[in-house]
């Protein structure tokens, strides 16, 4: 019953944390007569800063693209829209680049919602468990027959984020101390895939070569081998196996390798 009491209370206290359009619930209280309304919306500003500096936290990139006060005002209309589903504030905004995408004010910055994706790719590759990656000897140490039937299980760290802009770039010039070197113009509407992986310690964000992204995601959705190659070669008639095998192995995007059907 008393849980009851305290998930009733909850639900009528903390919608109005979010929208300042809501006023304070009619049952909260106050100590030594203080006023209820003031103290709620000092609460309620508290809880809207912390969600807007968790987001700046988590994308700042964005944040220096975009300057701080653009930034915070953009954030504090997802966070009004979007109010956190889990205690832990690094899983919170995980719908901000969608966001970005639709908002009318960042139209002029097309780039700027696949940049995001990046950022939130760089945190969730941060947090991701454990794993040794597979090496190049034991990927040497196949049958070179049974090369086209090969499935691997991909680092649970390893993310990969499609672009039709230099998001890659933009990311890399605004994640860096000092000052931003200029994109060229010539390149401004390149396409860049990202691949995100951490094959120590450390999280690498590097641009995949032509066809790789397809070929990734082929292989991680459980593709074997062969069938990877040939979604690549259907996405980039450029791509180059080798270049994209040795690309993989050094980034550390896998964990294991198995052959034959996985059911």
């Amino acid at each position: 019953m008393q849980a009851e009491q305290h998930a009733g209370y909850a639900s009528a206290f903390a919608p109005g944390l979010i929208d300042p359009a809501l006023s304070a619930p009619v049952d909260v209280i106050a100590s030594h007569g203080k006023g209820v309304v003031k103290r709620y919306n000092v609460y309620r500003n508290n809880v809207t800063v912390s969600l807007i500096d968790a987001l700046a936290a988590i994308y700042p990139a964005v944040q220096r693209i975009t300057g701080v006060e653009f930034f915070r005002a953009m954030a504090r209309f997802h966070v009004r829209a979007t109010p956190p589903k889990s205690p832990l504030l690094f899983e919170y905004g995980r719908d901000f680049p969608d966001f970005i995408e639709s908002y009318e004010y960042a139209r002029d910055m097309p780039w700027l919602a696949d940049t995001a994706r990046i950022e939130r790719a760089w945190l969730d590759a941060y947090h991701a468990a454990d794993a040794a990656p597979l090496t190049a000897q034991a990927f040497a140490a196949v049958d070179a027959a049974s090369l086209g039937q090969l499935r691997f299980i991909a680092h649970p760290a390893t993310r990969i984020v499609r672009s039709r802009y230099p998001a890659v770039s933009i990311f890399a010039m605004n994640r860096k101390d000092g000052p931003l070197d200029p994109l060229d113009p010539l390149h401004a509407s390149d396409a860049q895939d990202a691949l995100v992986t951490r094959p120590d310690q450390d999280v690498v964000v590097s641009q995949l070569p032509a066809g790789g992204a397809a070929f990734l995601l082929a292989l991680i959705a459980g593709a074997p081998l062969g069938e990877a190659m040939e979604a690549a070669l259907q996405d980039d008639n450029s791509f180059d196996i080798h270049i994209n095998l040795q690309a993989m192995i050094s980034a550390g995007v896998l964990t294991a390798i198995r052959s034959g059907d996985p059911s």
